[in-house]
């Protein structure tokens, strides 16, 4: 591994993995890599999810985030290419036996243990070059360290004579799916939260940001993918001297559809509430069947908070995010778009939302866009308009109310 990349720091830590910046060996070119560690059949299968949408992907489109490879780990020493086309055997089993293929027992009845109590060697050197990474963003923020996490591996100092390394047919024991790397193209802008509200508003830009969203999600649900999390978060950006690039990533949530009927990606239906709460569309708030049109729903939200640089901050949270939602009470309680067109199918959303404008707010949108966007926000999934139709449909409005 450390002959094809290296490992520089830590970028940003989710709920399943930890993204570092890293180099590719020969060339230098910087790279996004992703380590997902194969801790439980449930993370296993989102990163499953993940991979096998991303492969879909490719690097067909400039607004999706493009994987260069992925690399399993095994072993100590053992980390290998995934040849395209294949998902790792055990991984699929752990998913379907549902426990982790090749774990110790004591070891899947407390998962709480420090990393220097489950683990007896450093994985390879780029592991501890990961490790040494995250134990030094841990030490400078401990709010968001992880006890799996915070141990740095020590190399003995009399490593004397290096003996061949096993390979895994001579390795004893069980092997185990230690964890996943994504290797990704690198995005220098952060998020969109980030990219957009770290700069005074500019309406060309959000214009290019909005149109460059609908070619990715009409390009996902060309493939059959719906994203099923789609938000800033979700979303990074490479700068560029042509203005921001942005990427939709994160596909840990997505689902594919290989056998659509007649290509119609709205006949598939999903059952399982997944998403963030800001974003979701109301039959998902609803715990109805939904389908790829609460996509539609997520990206209307994503584009009316663009445009008009609507943002909130979440509960628990100090992040400004963009993000549409509606006011309760006298308090300013916000509530979801999702919720609250759930809790009242007859809701009237207002649109533009901030109707006392000073700068550096941008211009409200005009009636066209207002009309577009109440139609992607529609609480019958049928009446938003499909993917394929939206960036037309989005420079036809811009062109309208730019006369």
């Amino acid at each position: 591994m450390e002959e094809l990349y290296t490992l520089e720091r830590e970028v940003g830590r989710g709920s399943y993995g930890v993204v570092f910046e890293g180099h590719m060996a020969k060339t230098g070119e910087k790279l996004a890599i992703k380590r997902l560690p194969c801790s439980s059949p449930e993370c296993i299968e989102l990163y499953l999810q993940e991979l096998w949408a991303m492969r879909a992907t490719a690097k067909n489109h400039v607004n999706v985030i493009a994987l260069h490879s992925c690399l399993l780990q095994t072993g100590p020493r053992s980390l290998k290419k995934l040849k395209p086309g294949k998902l790792p055997v055990r991984l699929v089993e752990s998913v379907l036996k549902g426990s982790v293929v090749g774990a110790p027992q004591s070891q899947e009845r407390n998962t709480s243990q420090p990393n220097t109590q489950r683990r007896t060697n450093a994985v390879s050197r780029l592991e501890d070059r990961t490790n040494t990474v995250q134990a030094r963003a841990n030490s400078n923020e401990k709010t968001r360290s992880n006890a799996s996490d915070s141990a740095t591996p020590q190399r003995p100092q009399n490593r004397g004579r290096k003996r061949p390394a096993q390979s895994e047919e001579e390795q004893p024991g069980p092997l185990r799916c230690l964890a996943l790397w994504l290797v990704m193209e690198y995005c220098d802008g952060g998020d969109l939260n980030q990219y957009l509200l770290s700069r005074p508003p500019d309406a060309q830009r959000n214009h290019s940001v909005v149109k460059q969203l609908c070619r990715a999600v009409a390009f996902l649900h060309t493939l059959g993918i719906t994203h099923r999390d789609l938000k800033p978060d979700n979303v990074l950006v490479c700068v560029t001297p042509k203005g921001p690039v942005v990427k939709v990533a994160d596909f840990g949530l997505s689902k594919m559809s290989e056998g659509l009927v007649e290509g119609d990606l709205t006949r598939q239906h999903f059952s399982s509430t997944c998403g963030s709460d800001f974003y979701m569309a109301p039959e998902v708030w609803g715990g109805l069947t939904y389908t790829a049109q609460a996509d539609i729903f997520s990206l209307g939200v994503m584009l009316w908070a663009v445009l008009e640089r609507i943002t909130f901050v979440e509960e628990g949270t100090t992040q400004e995010q963009l993000g549409a939602y509606v006011c309760k009470g006298r308090s300013g309680w916000l509530m979801p778009l999702g919720e609250a067109l759930c809790e009242n199918a007859d809701l009237q959303l207002c649109i533009p939302m901030k109707f006392k404008r000073a700068p550096p707010l941008p211009p409200p949108p005009g009636p066209a866009v207002c009309t577009l966007l109440l139609e992607m926000l529609a609480v019958n999934p049928d009446a938003r308009p499909p993917a394929d139709q939206l960036e037309a449909r989005v420079r036809s409005a811009l062109k309208k109310d730019s006369h």
